[in-house]
């Protein structure tokens, strides 16, 4: 059977399952896929070293590459003697891609072309997941000056709402998955490349519409700038989205906002968590934060670690900045790498913290989990939760929180 080894988002995730579609249809058994991730420096040297791996343990499979390191850097994959294809981001989406392999070491287009393509409809993931991942957008328009993924997945392009609908029906339907979390790498400009230029809010309300049997729906990164007003209304009112959003925050300081060309500022998300907070009390909020983004003082690196505490972020998905060539960022004074190094670790700090007085706040509460293996559950603010008794992997039970564990919750099941 054909293997695909994923790495980076969860984009990527859902985007191997098409791939290992493609894959079975066209009969290339023996094929081993590394889809792979281009974010940071050290994403890229865990792809590296998983080729080389792949090879040794898998001698007489054919190897592909693709995924965003390979897309941005096609050359340096085919280099290497490990690797047989080098597949584009665009390509790796397209079935006659596996249908017409051939001496050609490297299959990619200019992903600037790239325009939204029918996918196939995902029967499930594989590894037991019991939350499904699915696109309902790709691409970015904007240009942070840190980041790289324009290069590697082209313009912002949104999969028309049949398609999701159509998807998320036979996962939840058919397949029982309890839980649906919409991903992208930009979602929040979901709609604006189609007809009627429908919003990410508009899409969950129709979604949630739609499909009636969806138990649980989760949303992936979101821009601070961009939330629109049907999915404020859909966060105030629909139980079914979960009290989690995770914020592309990256810094709290306005002058590292500018110069990352992000376009929210601090107080734009002191007042996004507050207001929300208003609308759903038990809301909870993720956060990705960079830390050593090149020219940041230490006054300047003290107002992102305020901003957790003021916005009261949980979350955290921290990482000391990674200098990507060909971004400007790359061309500003750079911050020395020992102190990007400890400002990522104080962060890191900071957010357990965090995850320890919200698991605190949980004890004694009465919640409804879900199930991802026979001991362990997800609260709907994604707390983890260990349970006191083993429960039906991929259910929706109800639990009372009993202690914390470290940064888990203990609970036990409620008996009917």
């Amino acid at each position: 059977m054909p293997e695909v080894i994923t790495f980076g988002c969860r984009l990527n995730s859902f985007e191997s399952e098409v791939i290992r579609t493609h894959l079975l249809k066209a009969g290339l058994k023996d094929a081993l896929v590394i889809n792979s991730c281009a974010v940071t420096g050290e994403a890229e040297r865990q792809t590296r070293q998983a080729i080389r791996k792949a090879r040794r343990d898998h001698p007489d499979a054919k190897i592909i590459v693709t995924g965003c390191a390979a897309q941005v850097h096609p050359d340096k994959y085919a280099a290497m003697p490990e690797v047989d294809y080098v597949i584009g981001n665009d390509e790796k989406l397209r079935a006659e891609t596996y249908l017409a392999l051939d001496e050609s070491k490297i299959h990619i287009t200019d992903i600037r072309l790239a325009r939204a393509t029918a996918l196939p409809l995902v029967q499930g993931f594989e590894g037991g997941l019991t939350r499904a991942f699915i696109q309902v957008q790709n691409g970015c328009d904007n240009r942070c000056t840190f980041c790289l993924i324009p290069f590697g997945r082209g313009p912002s392009r949104s999969v028309p709402f049949e398609a999701i609908a159509a998807q998320v029906r036979l996962l939840v339907e058919e397949k029982n998955y309890p839980e649906i979390a919409l991903t992208g790498v930009d979602i929040t400009s979901y709609g604006k490349d189609l007809p009627e230029k429908p919003t990410l809010g508009r899409l969950v309300k129709d979604l949630l519409a739609a499909v009636p049997a969806l138990q649980r729906l989760r949303l992936s990164s979101l821009d601070p700038a961009f939330i629109d007003e049907d999915l404020w209304e859909v966060i105030a009112s629909e139980p079914r989205l979960m009290p989690h959003l995770h914020l592309s925050v990256q810094a709290g300081d306005d002058l590292v906002l500018k110069r990352m060309a992000r376009r929210h500022s601090r107080q734009d998300v002191i007042d996004l968590c507050a207001r929300a907070r208003r609308l759903r009390p038990d809301i909870v909020f993720g956060a990705d934060l960079i830390a050593g983004f090149p020219t940041e003082t230490d006054a300047q690196f003290d107002n992102t670690a305020a901003l957790v505490g003021e916005a009261g972020l949980t979350w955290l998905h921290v990482f000391p900045y990674s200098a990507r060539t060909g971004t400007p960022a790359a061309r500003m004074p750079q911050v020395r790498g020992e102190l990007r190094k400890e400002r990522a670790a104080r962060l890191r700090a900071l957010g357990e913290a965090a995850v320890m007085r919200h698991i605190d706040s949980l004890i004694g509460q009465r919640l409804a989990v879900h199930v991802e293996q026979s001991f362990v559950a997800r609260t709907p603010t994604f707390a983890e939760v260990h349970l006191e008794a083993q429960a039906e992997v991929g259910s929706v039970i109800e639990v009372v929180g009993t202690a914390r564990d470290g940064m888990r919750l203990v609970a036990r099941k409620v008996e009917a």
